[in-house]
């Protein structure tokens, strides 16, 4: 008692100090604009059950990592994002990071194909190569995997609206390299609710967006068993403003709901599960977005196990890859976005990630060029093997702080599941726009506080140089790249069995039609060489395309 009570007036003691003394004219506020109290104690956590919330590194519920021994047994994979211009130059940028100690390989694509058009699409003009690499058939992805084993290395995919036939490619491409299915390791992206919620890249209506989905969780966890088939992204829900929490919440809602309707479908949970994983953005906040990360591993648990019934603890991992943000970085002292970039990165460790993607210096301006793309990557290696933070797990778990943050973190996830619940589900929310507008409040609000100074942006809105001159070299992409893209897509259709590629895509329609699995047929198409844009207008004419209605 003797010893609470001297506590107490050591508390109160601080507590005099703090309150008499001079403080800084600042928000004193997470990235998300959450108010901190000064100082975290054991009060803050009056409810705390170590074993409970917290736990072991691998075991439920994963508060503190998803393997016993964490890095101690196995680095996370280095992944950096690459693509640009055509198959050949991103051929050469792969074997280029594969040659300076990158892990696994990560594939962007240009904005055509995400959209599912072909090259020589009309509104393809101008944007060929231009933001990641165009493929328009499977002469394409031969040619970005080019004397690289599929078998031996892990490779992810940023693709959603057209992810069942791009990964269809990557598959024929196996097949041609001899390599078997099941020896196939990676991510596809393949989030199409992140889509319509934030980055509005899709191509047809939710429902048949989800069905193509299903299908390939069916096909893979028989045919593909080590390839994850889908990566449930909060990554460009972050970046379009939201805050952390609501990149939280909305990202495991879109992952109950791809639960959902793979069970609807006659999955059995335990059977896909294991091959989901996360994508989640690392910003500047450095504690509040370790708390995101925990917190997530122990919220997809207990609703896989409690709520969804799995029984495989596999099933109740939340795996994950990290990126830096993206919008953190400034076109303005460029050279600044390597120490954001190493701060959000470490960040992601201590927050658990299994791979990591570092942004370059100079992604504000350009794809990144190959000594931007280098830096990126050294900077995971002095983390990895420098910073001593790999060593233990979970070095941050038990901090009064970072504990009491994970909570708030959780509990404000929760929050967000009964609104989604009361108002019909992610895809009625979407419908009504309401993850949509929650994000548009919290990005304009952020913008406030950097316009009016509150929250600084260095180099933009605190210490400016006004003289700046641009001083690093950016990568441009040949403008070349197009018309010679153009000539390999109209070589491929002049060479290709056009009699077989009609047969397949109008079996195709026709399935997409019924009920069959839509990804066998899309295997036949893309074998024959029929076309990105030839396969999207075949199940246009089947399931019709979306448009958003306005909400503001």
């Amino acid at each position: 008692m003797t010893k609470k009570r001297d506590d107490t007036d050591k508390k109160a003691l601080w507590r005099q100090h703090y309150e008499q003394g001079r403080l800084r004219d600042a928000d004193f506020t997470t990235l998300s604009g959450q108010e901190l109290e000064p100082l975290y104690t054991p009060d803050h956590l009056a409810d705390f059950d170590p074993v409970r919330d917290l736990g072991y590194p691998g075991q439920y519920p994963y508060t503190r990592g998803v393997h016993a021994s964490m890095y101690r047994g196995r680095l996370w994979t280095k992944r950096q994002f690459a693509g640009m211009g055509n198959a050949e130059q991103t051929n050469r940028r792969f074997r280029f990071l594969l040659e300076k100690g990158q892990t696994g390989l990560s594939v962007a694509f240009d904005n055509p194909t995400l959209y599912g058009r072909d090259s020589d699409h009309p509104l393809s003009l101008g944007e060929v190569g231009k933001t990641g690499v165009a493929v328009d058939t499977l002469a394409d992805m031969e040619i970005v995997f080019d004397r690289i084993p599929l078998g031996d290395v892990s490779t992810s995919m940023t693709i959603n609206a057209p992810a069942a036939w791009i990964f269809a490619m990557f598959l024929a491409t196996a097949e041609k390299q001899g390599v078997p299915f099941d020896r196939i390791r990676g991510t596809l992206q393949n989030d199409i609710l992140k889509e319509f919620i934030a980055q509005k890249e899709w191509i047809f209506p939710p429902q048949p967006h989800l069905r193509l989905i299903t299908d390939l969780m069916a096909f893979c966890s028989e045919h593909v068993p080590q390839y994850n088939t889908i990566s449930i992204s909060g990554y460009h829900i972050r970046e379009a403003g939201s805050t952390a929490a609501q990149e939280l919440a909305f990202t495991l809602a879109d992952g109950f709901t791809y639960v959902e309707k793979a069970i609807e479908a006659g999955l059995d949970v335990d059977t896909f599960a294991p091959r989901l994983s996360f994508f989640f953005n690392s910003h500047l906040d450095f504690f509040e977005e370790i708390a995101k990360l925990r917190a997530a591993r122990r919220i997809w648990a207990r609703h896989l196990r409690e709520k969804y019934g799995a029984k495989s603890p596999r099933s109740w991992l939340c795996r994950f890859h990290v990126q830096t943000a993206g919008c953190s970085l400034t076109a303005q002292q460029p050279e600044i976005n390597i120490v954001r970039t190493a701060l959000e990165a470490l960040a992601a460790v201590l927050g658990g990630c299994q791979s990591l993607h570092t942004n370059s210096m100079d992604e504000a301006l350009a794809l990144p060029s190959e000594k931007a793309v280098e830096i990126a990557l050294r900077t995971q290696q002095v983390i990895a093997f420098e910073s001593g933070v790999t060593n233990i797990a979970d070095p941050l778990g038990g901090s009064y702080f970072i504990e009491t943050l994970t909570n708030r973190m959780e509990e404000q996830a929760e929050e967000y599941f009964a609104k989604l619940e009361r108002l019909g589900g992610v895809v009625a929310a979407i419908e009504q726009g309401f993850p949509q507008k929650e994000i548009t409040r919290a990005a304009y609000e952020y913008q406030k506080a950097i316009s009016r100074g509150r929250k600084y942006h260095i180099g933009v809105n605190h210490f400016v140089n006004e003289q700046e001159k641009l001083e690093i070299p950016v990568l441009e992409i040949d403008e070349n790249v197009e018309p010679d893209q153009l000539r390999r897509l109209e070589e491929t259709r002049r060479d290709r069995d056009n009699n077989a590629v009609r047969l397949r895509l109008e079996a195709l329609a026709k399935a997409a039609a019924g009920r069959d699995n839509l990804t066998p047929h899309l295997l036949e198409c893309v074998r024959v060489y029929a076309s990105v844009g030839e396969i999207t207008d075949s199940l246009i004419e089947v399931f019709g395309t979306y448009r958003e209605p306005p909400f503001y």
